[in-house]
């Protein structure tokens, strides 16, 4: 059951904030990193870098609601939200939830290793 409740935790925290973003993309274009942004402007828009990581996002969630490699998408899991914090640490007051749900990825991480497939 605890494995099931972290799985549609962080998969509503993806897709919570892919669907904000797909309707409301100037509140959270600014959380991206301008050098990222600077450096893909050649080739994308800021907004499709932006539909990009939320489709990725979407995918995330997705793959954690299937259980499928359950242990592989908790770590990508913790490995994006360590990265969002990481990347936007100056908005600790904004992503201070991501922590929580890092370390609820890791912890889903290690639920999924230890069962027997």
């Amino acid at each position: 059951m605890a494995e099931i409740l972290l799985r549609v935790a962080l998969a509503f925290s993806f897709f919570y904030v892919a669907f904000s973003s797909f309707t409301d993309p100037t509140s959270w274009i600014g959380f991206f990193p301008s050098q990222i942004i600077s450096f893909l402007s050649p080739i994308l828009s800021s907004s499709q870098v932006l539909a990009i990581f939320s489709a990725t996002e979407v995918a995330l969630a997705l793959w954690l609601l299937s259980g499928m490699y359950l242990r592989w998408a908790a770590i990508a899991s913790a490995l994006l939200l360590a990265g969002i914090v990481v990347v936007n640490i100056g908005a600790l007051e904004i992503v201070f939830r991501d922590i929580s749900l890092a370390i609820c990825a890791v912890a889903l991480s290690l639920l999924a290793a230890d069962k027997k497939h």
